[in-house]
């Protein structure tokens, strides 16, 4: 089994995305850990210590921010990065607001990642 410190958890509906996630992460030495919707993803959280979750805005079932908060309510304390396609501004705050580390806009480079996996191992750790 993986160790918690190397798992990243990617919550985004579109396939593709997972996949090049996927191959991301493993190539930067994370085991990644895929999930289509919130839903899928919310029926393992209480079996997973991963190291952080990346999580699509738009999922097609939840708001993907809606998600983090209700995390956070719940009591979970994993550090998430949020990623986007969407150009909307208020976006970008609302997800600060919720209390992300890192905010992603796609396509992004594999160094903002890099950056965002560093931030979250260290608030991962400090927790």
């Amino acid at each position: 089994m993986p160790e918690p410190s190397h798992v990243v958890a990617v919550v985004d509906d579109n396939d593709r995305v997972r996949k090049a996630l996927a191959h991301l992460l493993n190539a930067l030495g994370y085991t990644p850990k895929l999930y289509a919707s919130a839903t899928s993803f919310l029926a393992t959280v209480g079996s997973s210590e991963a190291m952080c979750l990346l999580i699509d805005v738009q999922l097609g079932d939840v708001c993907g921010i809606g998600l983090g908060r209700d995390l956070a309510t719940a009591g979970f304390k994993i550090p998430i990065v949020y990623m986007t396609a969407s150009t909307e501004e208020n976006i970008h705050r609302r997800a600060l607001d919720a209390g992300c580390i890192a905010f992603l806009r796609k396509p992004f480079a594999p160094s903002a990642l890099v950056d965002a996996l560093n931030k979250a191992r260290v608030r991962r750790e400090r927790d």
